[in-house]
């Protein structure tokens, strides 16, 4: 009898899990990925084409990088039946499950923010966080002589939490390259009492932005938007020329709906195991979940690694004994062809050091290189070819202390 794996999510973690599954489970195992479009996006890559980067080769179809053995349906879903193991399409075919992986990720919802969506949106208003916003605010920048730019960000968790941070920065080098800096007042209006949500990095990378001129308006969170100001509850209210914002972000529709997720749509599970708190045949990764660390792509490849382990022990009858520590590895551009590093997972925050390979690098944690900028735009082939693939990487899910600087205790 043929027995089900169905996973919900085409995008980086969805693929990776069904590609690794494939190699892992044998033929009495059929693996369905389910997804609503044929269009898979290199999301990371949407952070240059505001500034003139490349929209070629950002969205390739899904169908090229699930493995043979695979199958793919495209359809929206509707609903996941818990109690009849089903997952219901909009179209209303049935597919049943053992296992079920959902992998929905999470979508910006600018609807969520009074104003946002009003007759300011792509003419003074605009995001980057999909290929349409960045074109077109790849078109607004060219136009923008001077004035109040202002990157916000309207609550966490976001996909990828650095690069409002990037964008700030490649927007500073961008204008000094064009004159337009000492016209512009640079803005960067967070949630968060700081730059970034660890201590040490949240200094460095704090540090940074007042190096460049730039303004920090921490702890602002938005009521709404009112014409050409943001105006957050505690009556604080930031005039902008051009905004650069992060939309809310929240879980998939059909999460809510079939009544596994959070008050955002996010799936609660296991942190370690990422297995559902609501029901064991059930997993979720990426975004899609609500695990405690950086919505990033990384960690979507480091606890894909666990959650097959885990999931095929399940198959098996064994019991769960991988576990994920939340390991996430991020680049922060910083403009002028440079960027830094973080690692970090759930119980330890970014620190110095050099990474992968310990003592020797080439990249260099918390501190700004070109080699950390070439790593980032090589990751691009690396995605295609290796991570989606499902292809074995050199670096270990779990993170790793050597080669980094602990903090000096202080007195």
């Amino acid at each position: 009898m043929t027995r089900h794996v169905v996973v919900l999510g085409g995008g980086t973690a969805g693929t990776m899990v069904a590609n690794k599954l494939r190699r892992r489970l044998d033929d009495t195992w059929a693996i369905t990925v389910v997804d609503r479009d044929d269009a898979h996006a290199y999301q990371p890559g949407f952070l240059f084409v505001p500034f003139g980067g490349p929209t070629t080769s950002l969205v390739r179809s899904r169908h090229a990088f699930v493995r043979d053995g695979v199958e793919l349906v495209l359809e929206a879903v509707d609903r996941i039946d818990v109690d009849a193991r089903e997952v219901v399409l909009l179209d209303g075919r049935l597919l049943p499950y053992d296992y079920l992986v959902i992998a929905s990720g999470a979508s910006t919802r600018p609807d969520q923010t009074p104003g946002m969506l009003g007759p300011q949106w792509r003419r003074t208003i605009f995001d980057f966080y999909t290929l349409d916003g960045a074109k077109a605010l790849a078109t607004a920048l060219r136009r923008f002589q001077g004035g109040r730019l202002v990157v916000h960000v309207t609550d966490v968790p976001i996909t990828c939490p650095v690069a409002p941070l990037e964008f700030t920065f490649l927007a500073d080098d961008w204008l000094r390259e064009r004159g337009r800096r000492e016209a512009t007042d640079l803005i960067f209006v967070t949630p968060l009492d700081g730059a970034f949500t660890q201590p040490i990095a949240s200094q460095r990378l704090g540090s940074m932005l007042v190096d460049r001129g730039i303004t920090v308006e921490p702890d602002f969170l938005v009521e709404r938007i009112d014409g050409t100001t943001l105006e957050s509850y505690d009556g604080r209210r930031i005039p902008f020329d051009l905004l650069v914002t992060v939309p809310l972000h929240r879980g998939a529709d059909f999460v809510e709906r079939s009544g596994l997720g959070d008050e955002l749509g996010f799936v609660p599970v296991d942190r370690h195991t990422l297995q559902s708190t609501a029901d064991p045949r059930i997993f979720a990764i990426g975004d899609a979940s609500d695990i405690p660390t950086s919505k990033a792509g990384s960690v979507a490849h480091f606890s894909a690694d666990v959650l097959v382990d885990n999931l095929v022990d399940l198959t098996s009858g064994r019991e769960l004994t991988h576990s994920f520590d939340g390991h996430a590895t991020c680049f922060v551009e910083s403009g002028d062809g440079k960027a830094l590093l973080l690692d970090f997972n759930y119980d330890t925050e970014p620190l110095p050091g050099t990474y992968p390979v310990p003592f020797v690098g080439p990249l260099r944690l918390l501190m700004e290189s070109r080699a950390n900028h070439l790593g980032k735009l090589a990751f691009r082939w690396l995605y295609w070819n290796v991570l989606l693939p499902g292809r074995p990487m050199p670096i270990a899910p779990a993170m790793s202390m050597a080669g980094k600087k602990s903090p000096v205790p202080t007195s």
